[in-house]
């Protein structure tokens, strides 16, 4: 029985690839499993190693699942063309990215629509949440397998922000996503879009001023060591869409086919539930690392509310009212 595959750093993929990637048995079909994050606790990680253990045990000698992790196959900007070429068959990127596909993944980056991640998976196990799943299949080729909630996103920046004038005049770094810059732009602050992986150097030399992510990201890539602190915000979900190619999963056989979308599923749900408590651990342990945490008064979450939520407006054309007033109240 072989192990899991993990190209756990750069070198040792420069070092030798045939290393890396040298887990899976004779004739077995490669597939691989391309993401951007760090670690071994974030919740990625984590589901992206299950998926890959459970097919690699329960489809042996069919499939091979090599997980690629941290940027060390593809980084966020090449990523896409890279599943649409073959070179990869598998990634879980944020939600965030699919603003040059379609514009309704967009409602994910509605600030404030989401109270809490339960609330954000109760809308994916909607109609209109699973019929966006094959969204870009048609005119991309991209088909979605499920949502991989990474928790909610908090602010982080080099001056305590405990309301949304705190910010004016800075710059902060967002994924390319037309909602995530209106909203900062109602901070009166200036959004930089870039790569995960130029996050930290560029909060460290002071291109950008601040961020906004999860607990885990803030963790894992230590964010907090670079900013005076990160506030307790709370104010917009981070989601990845695990996904493959339409002509990845139609060159399966059906038994096949549909093994592995169960699979898929079944990781998906598990690992959705474990995220609270690992956001939870990773906010204790920022503060153990000698990180802060900003806490706001309910009169200073409203007024982040209240200054986020005309972004709403905004984009209702574009996202669709029927979809936003769905995911508001699912």
């Amino acid at each position: 029985m072989k192990k899991i595959s993990l190209a756990l750093t750069s070198l040792a993929l420069a070092l030798s690839a045939t290393t890396a990637i040298a887990a899976c048995d004779p004739g077995e079909r490669v597939v691989k499993f391309s993401h951007v994050t760090g670690g071994t606790t974030h919740p990625k990680v984590v589901a992206a190693n299950s998926f890959a253990e459970r097919v690699n045990k329960e489809m042996n000698g069919k499939l091979c699942v090599e997980v690629f992790p941290n940027s060390t196959l593809f980084g966020d900007s090449k990523e896409l063309e890279a599943l649409l070429l073959g070179d990869v068959q598998l990634l879980a990127p944020s939600l965030s990215k699919f603003g040059s596909y379609t514009d309704k993944y967009g409602v994910f980056d509605l600030p404030f629509i989401f109270k809490d991640m339960d609330h954000a998976i109760r809308f994916t196990k909607t109609k209109e949440g699973k019929a966006l799943l094959t969204e870009m299949d048609d005119y991309a080729g991209f088909v979605g397998l499920g949502y991989w909630m990474s928790g909610m996103k908090y602010f982080s920046a080099k001056k305590p922000l405990l309301v949304p004038s705190d910010a004016k005049g800075m710059k902060f770094r967002v994924q390319t996503s037309d909602v995530a810059k209106q909203m900062i732009a109602a901070m009166g602050a200036s959004p930089q879009a870039m790569a995960f992986s130029e996050v930290y150097g560029a909060l460290q030399t002071g291109v950008v001023d601040g961020q906004e992510n999860t607990w885990s990201n803030i963790y894992t890539q230590k964010f907090y060591e670079v900013q005076d602190s990160t506030t307790d915000t709370n104010h917009q979900l981070l989601a990845y869409l695990f996904m493959t190619s339409s002509e990845f999963l139609k060159s399966l056989s059906p038994e096949d086919r549909a093994q592995f979308t169960q699979i898929a599923d079944e990781v998906t749900q598990e690992a959705n539930l474990s995220v609270k408590a690992a956001e939870e651990e990773n906010r204790q342990n920022i503060i153990k690392a000698g990180g802060k945490i900003n806490t706001l008064t309910p009169a200073q979450r409203q007024e982040w509310v209240n200054t986020m939520k005309p972004v709403w407006q905004q984009f209702e054309s574009y996202i669709g009212k029927d979809l936003i007033d769905a995911a508001a109240g699912a």
